[in-house]
């Protein structure tokens, strides 16, 4: 489990390149038969990885709960969504068969304690993103397609970010302790996200970009409003963003991405929204 630690604003002005990726990037999510796992003290949430290949692998291989968490199991005290970016798979939870296809979401309450991923055909394994933060009550497991998702069009052609922000975890889909995931699209020749930019004091964020050609990257803003850095993303990488950094890119295509938020607020409009022209 690697753990990463919460990050003043004031520090964050000065750090290196290099030291902004060991504490905000998220890496090789996908290996074969593995769990990958980063623990953020940033709301506590953890982001993992797991791409079954040979064998149906445990959400816990790898990872000391108790040591971690001080549980007996990963979710007795949280709550998980994930979603499927590879081939065809399923997901087990306590002895109940979830197949999931392509951009399916899966939503694990707390209290679940067995959590077990696997691939339809080893050759096009499955590819299982997750994210996951402390829940004080336990709801209801549930698979949520695509189709299934609450839509929110947004942007346009001219400002190159016309997009569709698909929601799945959300309150207008389920309800949830904290824990809100979804889907952005972005159509053929935009490339902006969560432009105009905004933050939001009330929870932080995680992005996870994929569909991104392997040859092409994402610019991902970073910072307060008044003193902006940027990491530069590659396919299937994810971000952590704190409560009081702004979180949007453009990229070198278009792409995905999934977000991921926890805390005191689930609602969708309440950011604190900043003109592009206020970003320094």
């Amino acid at each position: 489990m690697d753990i990463r630690y919460s990050v003043h604003p004031r520090d964050f002005k000065r750090y290196t390149t290099q030291e902004m990726r060991d504490e905000f990037l998220i890496q090789d999510l996908y290996r074969p038969d593995q769990v990958t796992a980063v623990y953020s003290h940033v709301d506590r949430m953890v982001t993992l990885g797991c791409m079954p290949v040979n064998e149906t692998v445990s959400i816990e291989k790898g990872i000391d709960v108790w040591a971690t968490f001080g549980t007996h199991f990963f979710l007795e005290r949280r709550e998980l969504g994930l979603f499927n970016i590879g081939g065809s798979g399923s997901v087990t939870v306590d002895g109940t068969v979830y197949p999931m296809g392509y951009k399916d979401c899966l939503y694990v309450t707390r209290g679940a304690k067995e959590v077990l991923f696997s691939s339809d055909d080893a050759s096009v394994p499955a590819k299982f993103y997750m994210v996951s933060a402390p829940a004080h009550r336990s709801y209801e497991t549930r698979l949520i397609k695509l189709a299934d998702a609450a839509k929110r069009p947004l942007g346009a052609a001219e400002t190159s970010n016309k997009r569709v922000i698909n929601q799945f975890i959300h309150p207008d889909v389920l309800p949830t302790c904290q824990l809100s995931m979804g889907m952005t699209v972005l159509e053929s020749g935009s490339v902006w996200n969560s432009m105009p930019p905004h933050t939001h004091e009330r929870r932080m964020e995680i992005y996870m970009y994929f569909e991104l050609p392997q040859d092409q990257v994402v610019f991902h803003m970073m910072g307060q409003p008044g003193e902006t850095r940027h990491l530069v993303m590659k396919n299937e990488e994810a971000v952590i963003s704190p409560s009081w950094s702004i979180h949007c890119g453009a990229g070198t295509s278009n792409y995905t991405f999934i977000w991921a938020m926890g805390g005191e607020n689930q609602a969708f409009d309440d950011m604190d929204e900043i003109a592009p022209t206020d970003l320094k």
